[in-house]
């Protein structure tokens, strides 16, 4: 099991400044070994229970609330990763476990039962939660990312891009998704993630970006259609 505690700040810019920061960025930070051309494909199911509560929480700016996706890099992947996030204040903690492409799938198909078969405790946890609330499959999210690190406070910088969703089909590993867009393709969701302080370049970036800070999660835009047109 992965564990990671940061902050996170999310803007939303346009395709223009995209190009523009990343071009910047990367005279100064590593990019990410998967970047290729535009970036990495990420694919990711969540899951919610009955009544929605992590989607609601999230709408009402709940300060302790969690959401719990599984996360493949297209569908050839050989894996995915069960994620939990749980949001502590103004600290985010995200621990992170990766199953086979058979276990996933079940999951994908709300069969929990694999997960019993797994000796991490994280695994046993997320069984539990998901039974006893009744938590089913809710959406799925596809999208390319960028990304830029700082060995300095960990720091990572990200730019998601072409987001799609469907609500229709929870298969990660389908090659033939039917999804649309949940987002103004020409729009950009720049995130920043840290411990402690920013270096001064990355700052002065943000502080062009201040006017499209946002808090919307790309969970609650892929429920979009869901939530408009719930009969």
């Amino acid at each position: 099991m992965n564990e990671v505690l940061r902050q996170e700040k999310k803007f939303l810019i346009d395709l223009p400044a995209y190009y523009h920061h990343s071009g910047n960025l990367a005279k100064f930070m590593i990019e990410d070994p998967h970047n290729r051309g535009s970036g990495y494909p990420i694919r990711s199911l969540y899951f919610d229970s009955l009544e929605d509560r992590d989607f609601q929480e999230k709408v009402d700016g709940v300060g302790l609330r969690r959401k719990i996706r599984l996360r493949c890099y297209g569908p050839e992947s050989d894996f995915a990763l069960l994620e939990v996030k749980q949001k502590e204040a103004n600290m985010q903690k995200k621990r992170s476990l990766r199953l086979p492409r058979d276990t996933a799938a079940r999951l994908a198909r709300g069969d929990y039962t694999g997960l019993l078969s797994c000796p991490e405790p994280l695994a046993q946890e997320c069984y539990g939660i998901m039974n006893i609330h009744g938590y089913r499959p809710c959406s799925v999210v596809e999208y390319r990312r960028r990304a830029f690190i700082a060995r300095e406070n960990k720091i990572r910088v990200t730019f998601d891009h072409h987001i799609v969703g469907t609500e229709s089909c929870f298969d990660i590993f389908d090659t033939s998704f039917s999804q649309y867009p949940v987002l103004d393709t020409s729009l950009v969701v720049l995130e920043v993630k840290y411990n402690g302080f920013l270096l001064s370049y990355i700052k002065n970036m943000l502080s062009s970006c201040a006017a499209g800070e946002i808090s919307v999660s790309k969970y609650c835009l892929s429920r979009t259609v869901g939530k408009h047109f719930n009969f």
